[in-house]
């Protein structure tokens, strides 16, 4: 069993910047793939960035590309997502997951389906 834990959401103003993070324990595996993925209610979640093993950041959605960075800590088993420039439709509940995937169907971004935290609130105003 893995744990996620995020925290550092809030609220902010379009330009802003956050640093989410995501505490991780239990069974971590380094053949894992982790990543965060966004929901607004009432909409289908989108994963937003994907890594695997400490690798390259991989990048689901075109508009957080050069504005959105995903990183991992393995010493401290916390994965962060710095997010830059942040816009009003960046608002969402954003989620830690994980998954004991390959790295190929890692970086589909559609397969963080095995671990989640409970969410951390991004809000954005203009």
């Amino acid at each position: 069993q893995v744990q996620l834990v995020e925290s550092g959401g809030g609220s902010v103003q379009a330009g802003g910047s956050l640093r989410l993070s995501c505490a991780a324990s239990g069974t971590i595996s380094r053949r894992m793939c982790m990543g965060w993925f966004r929901q607004v209610p009432g909409m289908k979640r989108e994963a937003v960035a994907v890594v695997y093993g400490g690798g390259a950041g991989g990048y689901c959605i075109d508009s957080v590309r050069g504005r959105f960075t995903i990183s991992q800590d393995n010493a401290k088993n916390t994965l962060y997502l710095q997010m830059n420039s942040l816009a009003p439709e960046d608002t969402a509940m954003y989620y830690c997951a994980a998954a004991l995937v390959s790295p190929y169907d890692c970086y589909q971004c559609s397969s963080l389906d095995d671990y989640r935290g409970r969410g951390t609130q991004v809000t954005v105003s203009s």
